[in-house]
């Protein structure tokens, strides 16, 4: 299997996989895993008959909730149903959980395929993942390393990623269109701008760490903003998002326009062009402009919270 290293003991084939964790581990190693589906982003897959994406999706999206703690991902894993398997479908499938798993650095192990007609439509399948990654308690990152004055760097996202998708096939159903159809705004199909590659952040993280110290990054997924941001905040401090220091792509905005959105929603339902936040010191924050590859720009600060709000939305 091209995604192994020498660490996999014993991998696709048998009933369970084996990984060595190696005798050079600091004391206080510890493991940490992720799990997710890509959810109804696959019936958009289905539609349009490419999968490829979604397998690379479902790496990403665990790869990135791993990556929160500060940990690198080891193995991968895969849950595959479906009403019917059908060979081209379950090849591209595993032809981008492979190159996604590469591209991490990280080991494609195993997993199961499930056939189950009456679960799943003929055509329909679910794919989840399972991911593994390390770091030392230590290093760990999250809300108890946030102090009040830290930035708020984000990394842009690369559209909905793996969130959203139920409410944007209705409002495509609802008006009857179809994935061809160029919304006002936009520049390519529906359907394409949909199956966008849910971004990696591994590289990314990797190289703010080198420049600065990193305190918590939020992967900003189901919810958007104004949920997973506070879930590596602590409780007496909130976090200040100016909207204006980023311009929102044109797909949130042309979504909220054809379905008349509100904004509290649109808000929760999307990442709205930011798939991570990094909190900082200011330090790091001013580094981070050398890293011009990754695109990161600042989006607000952490402050002492005086209300209910854990995100201030200005």
């Amino acid at each position: 299997m091209t995604t192994h290293t020498s660490s996999v003991v014993a991998g696709i084939g048998p009933f369970a996989a084996v990984w060595r964790l190696g005798a050079n581990l600091s004391p206080d190693a510890v493991l940490v895993s992720s799990t997710d589906s890509v959810g109804t982003k696959s019936k958009v897959a289905v539609a349009m008959g490419r999968h490829r994406g979604i397998g690379e999706d479902i790496v990403n999206h665990c790869v990135n909730d791993v990556l929160t703690t500060g940990a690198e991902p080891l193995f991968f894993l895969d849950y595959f149903a479906s009403g019917r398997i059908e060979a081209p479908v379950l090849e591209q499938l595993a032809e981008g959980m492979a190159g996604a798993c590469r591209a991490n650095g990280c080991a494609l192990v195993g997993g199961e395929t499930a056939e189950m007609p009456g679960v799943y439509g003929i055509g329909d399948y679910d794919l989840a993942g399972f991911l593994v990654g390390m770091t030392s308690a230590g290093e760990l990152l999250g809300p108890d390393r946030v102090e009040a004055g830290d930035r708020l760097l984000a990394l842009p996202s690369s559209g909905l990623h793996t969130n959203g998708y139920s409410l944007v096939r209705h409002l495509l159903a609802e008006r009857e269109l179809e994935y061809d159809t160029i919304l006002p705004g936009t520049t390519d199909p529906i359907g394409e701008l949909l199956l966008a590659v849910h971004t990696s952040y591994l590289e990314a993280v990797r190289a703010l760490r080198r420049v600065g110290a990193v305190h918590a990054l939020a992967h900003i997924t189901g919810g958007g903003i104004i949920e997973n941001l506070p879930r590596v905040l602590p409780e007496e401090l909130a976090g200040a998002v100016d909207r204006q220091s980023w311009r929102v792509p044109a797909l949130f905005t042309a979504l909220q326009v054809l379905g008349d959105i509100p904004e509290d929603e649109l808000w929760r339902s999307f990442n709205m062009g930011v798939g991570m936040v990094a909190v900082v010191p200011k330090a790091t924050a001013d580094a981070a402009g050398q890293l011009t590859q990754f695109g990161f720009f600042e989006i607000g600060e952490v402050l002492p919270r005086q209300g209910s709000d854990r995100v201030l939305l200005r």
